[in-house]
């Protein structure tokens, strides 16, 4: 799985000018499944970045988690994150999961940051979304579960 992860002071997602998702200070995760991707892939993504230390602690070092911090997180679904761009000027999506698993997997992912203490607000899998959001920092970290490095 893919994760486009930004710590924000605030993010919301509408569809058709109603706002589905909100929270306050946490982050913003746009995830995609690729295809190959299961459960567990979904499992790690989730504990790694419920864990990973972006927020400020006292000092103003980023030392802490989101859990640490007391945020949220606004999980939407964003299949572009599979965007093959190495050849032409026309990206690529084959490497996405089909419709089904990708939503499958992106309402496990959902679940599985519910699952790891976080308050959890959504997008809607296909919809066509509108993403507002006020990047804290900037702060932006790229994640991908087929680096295991």
């Amino acid at each position: 799985m893919r994760a486009l992860i930004q710590r924000v002071s605030d993010a919301r997602v509408e569809i058709n000018a109603t706002t589905v998702g909100e929270i306050g200070p946490g982050l913003l995760i746009l995830v995609c499944a690729m295809q190959g991707d299961t459960e567990a892939d979904a499992d790690r993504l989730a504990g790694k970045i419920a864990k990973l230390r972006i927020f400020r602690d006292a000092a103003g070092r980023m030392n802490r988690s989101v859990r640490d911090s007391g945020g949220a997180a606004l999980v939407v679904s964003q299949f572009t994150l599979a965007a093959d761009t190495r050849r032409g000027n026309r990206p690529g999506f084959s490497a996405a999961a089909s419709p089904e698993e990708g939503q499958r997997l992106y309402e496990y992912f959902a679940a599985a940051m519910q699952a790891q203490g976080l308050p959890v607000a959504t997008g809607r899998f296909g919809a066509d979304m509108a993403v507002s959001l006020t990047n804290d920092g900037p702060v932006t970290i790229w994640l991908d579960t087929a680096d295991k490095g």
